[in-house]
């Protein structure tokens, strides 16, 4: 494993993390979790991500549990809030009184006193930013939280972010962006702006959902047991990517996959990884042979003829509109 500054920061974070979301209570059983926890941990991934909202809340609980007992200052676990945890007007949002709650749930569902890194998962356009970054500013202060973060906000809006965080004395860090061969809609706004301010990407999707892996035909049904069969898994999600066009192009890039030594996952990764704005690339995994499989991309170098080839396969249905990096109007 290979590590890299989480931003402009101190903080140490391994390129390859471990993510929880769709799996981690709801698509796998608990046993199995934690044996993909404790595979990533055995591989040298240091950093796990979750969320309140991740299955219901279980997610952040599973997460906990799986990593009791483990030496806390090896680790660096992050949470996020924003999106609905309960059924009531303020269980949802980046307002004072739901910010300050829900690191107090998440806290005691990871069984742990501090979060090293404490995101927004969405901008809430119903709240003052003041509102929030000054929430997070006394999260920090009474430590717990180490930095906080973002997860899909715009270059304007991390910008507005990161002035306040300094007049507040903390240090916004990050930003939680999808980001793969496919998706490459932060590149014209949201990683200068980062650049500049010292914020570094923790990418979610390297792999788009499984589509980069080639399991995917064009003209066929996707196969049973994958995410695109699983409604509760992001099925929807996933859909943006089952065009016939999408599919044929990925399968092009097998060859180049087989040249550089490299499962497509792989090369998946590894490709997000060559940014130097990312600092992480976040897997989920359902089975740990899929982690052992995952971490072979730190570290892995891709020349710059190989990246031209992805390109010119890729182009015409890679996704790079910035307009595409959005959060909801309202609180959902």
């Amino acid at each position: 494993m290979q590590y890299r500054h989480l931003g402009r920061s101190g903080l140490m974070v391994s390129e390859i993390s471990y993510g929880n979301w769709i799996t981690h209570g709801s698509q796998v059983e608990e046993e199995q979790a934690t044996a993909c926890v404790h595979a990533a941990l055995d591989l040298g991934i240091t950093t796990f991500d979750t969320a309140d909202v991740y299955a219901g809340t279980r997610a952040e609980s599973v997460l906990g549990r799986a990593l009791n007992g483990q030496r806390r200052e090896g680790l660096e676990i992050f949470t996020k809030v924003y999106w609905p945890t309960g059924s009531g007007a303020n269980d949802r949002g980046l307002s004072r009184k739901h910010v300050q709650e829900s690191i107090n749930g998440s806290l005691s569902r990871l069984q742990t006193d501090y979060v090293d890194l404490y995101q927004a998962h969405r901008y809430d356009y119903s709240t003052p930013l003041e509102e929030t970054m000054q929430a997070f500013a006394d999260i920090v202060h009474a430590g717990k939280a180490l930095y906080i973060g973002v997860s899909e906000w715009r270059a304007s809006e991390i910008r507005a972010a990161a002035d306040l965080a300094r007049e507040l004395k903390i240090q916004l860090v990050s930003n939680q962006p999808q980001y793969s061969m496919l998706w490459r809609v932060i590149e014209a706004e949201v990683v200068p702006t980062s650049e500049e301010l010292g914020v570094g990407q923790i990418v979610w999707s390297p792999i788009a959902q499984g589509v980069l892996t080639g399991k995917y035909l064009p003209g066929q049904s996707a196969p049973e047991g994958s995410r695109a069969t699983d409604e509760k898994s992001g099925a929807n999600f996933i859909r943006r990517f089952l065009r016939d066009d999408v599919l044929a192009r990925v399968q092009q890039l097998k060859p180049i996959a087989e040249k550089a030594g490299l499962s497509m996952a792989q090369l998946a990764v590894a490709w997000v990884l060559q940014n130097p704005n990312v600092s992480s690339a976040i897997v989920g995994a359902t089975r740990p042979e899929q982690l052992q499989d995952n971490v072979k991309a730190a570290g892995v170098k891709l020349d710059a003829e190989l990246l031209k080839a992805i390109d010119e396969i890729l182009d015409p249905i890679v996704e790079r509109d910035p307009a595409k990096t959005e959060s909801p109007a309202a609180r959902p």
